[in-house]
């Protein structure tokens, strides 16, 4: 089998060697929408995490007969079309929940513990100066008294749900499919769920149900002194309407992870908002621990191991 791995940057500095076992493998870091043709063709196998593979390229491409999607998501390839033409597509779940969860919980106590102004009292020398050893200048509560509701009861949200139980909170949630139902924690609709938790985060795919889920009126229902996180996909969130908000203080905070077009354009309204203190952004990194990505690599090369023995039934 020859194999192009299409887009490797987007895995970093992981170990690619492991797919040469499967035959000739060629690596680009990254590949533009008229380099596609030409990388895939002659290509049994492709792997990718954001090209977009659509009917175009797969007629262009005769030989293709595997897509390996390095992410969960499977948006950027026209499914219908590929099972017209009998092109095996798998993607890889469950690699990244650990990673996201840590990176949930990073940005929730970063908010709620102010830390980017304690940090600064310290480093900036005013701490040296003063006559107590502690300092009062912003409060804090503990996440134990506090309610985190969860928007998406998957496997990452139900990780995030054990964890903030551990603290002592209390946990609700709202399932954007209807399907979840975890019985161990209250499901609420999703007004309600804004309106009665401290803390919300998050971990919804992004498809017809949640896109531009929370706008303007959803972050009005939310307590002043509530956190949002996103650590889903950046256009379930209104961002010009999350920047007014902060900027109105209708909120306390908010951590981003993940943005409606990434990289980030320069004129996004989130790196205008006027209190930085209020807001901390990530570059679409909470999947990639080192574990992550190398748990990822492993289960792409389960998909091909998988993929060549169905061959040989």
């Amino acid at each position: 089998m020859n194999i192009a791995i299409l887009d490797a940057a987007t895995l970093g500095d992981t170990d690619l060697n492991g797919f040469k076992k499967f035959g000739n493998t060629k690596i680009y870091n990254n590949t533009a929408p008229d380099e596609r043709v030409e990388r895939i063709s002659g290509n049994e196998i492709i792997v990718t995490n954001k090209v977009i593979i659509d009917r175009e390229v797969m007629n262009a491409c005769p030989e293709l007969k595997l897509i390996c999607i390095s992410a969960t998501g499977m948006n950027n390839i026209d499914l219908e079309y590929a099972a017209k033409k009998n092109i095996t597509v798998k993607n890889v779940a469950g690699y990244s929940t650990a990673s996201v969860t840590q990176m949930t919980f990073a940005m929730i106590f970063y908010l709620l513990n102010h830390l980017p102004y304690f940090d600064n009292y310290v480093k900036s020398g005013t701490y040296a100066e003063s006559e107590i050893f502690t300092n009062y200048g912003r409060s804090f509560h503990e996440l134990g008294n506090m309610q985190t509701g969860i928007i998406g009861m998957g496997a990452i949200g139900k990780k995030v749900a054990e964890i903030a139980s551990s603290f002592g909170s209390k946990v609700a949630y709202y399932s954007t499919s209807g399907r979840n139902k975890n019985a161990g924690f209250e499901c609420l609709d999703l007004d309600e769920l804004l309106q009665s938790s401290d803390i919300i985060s998050i971990h919804a795919p992004l498809n017809n149900n949640t896109n531009n889920l929370i706008d303007a009126t959803k972050l009005n229902l939310m307590k002043r002194t509530a956190i949002l996180i996103n650590v889903g996909r950046g256009g379930i969130v209104n961002e010009q309407d999350l920047a007014d908000t902060l900027d109105n203080e209708i909120i306390a905070g908010a951590g981003v992870d993940v943005f409606t077009s990434e990289p980030i354009k320069k004129d996004n309204p989130l790196l205008k908002v006027k209190n930085k203190e209020r807001l901390i952004m990530t570059p679409h990194v909470a999947w990639a621990s080192h574990e992550a990505r190398k748990l990822l690599i492993e289960k792409l090369l389960n998909n091909i191991e998988e993929f060549m023995k169905d061959l040989k039934k």
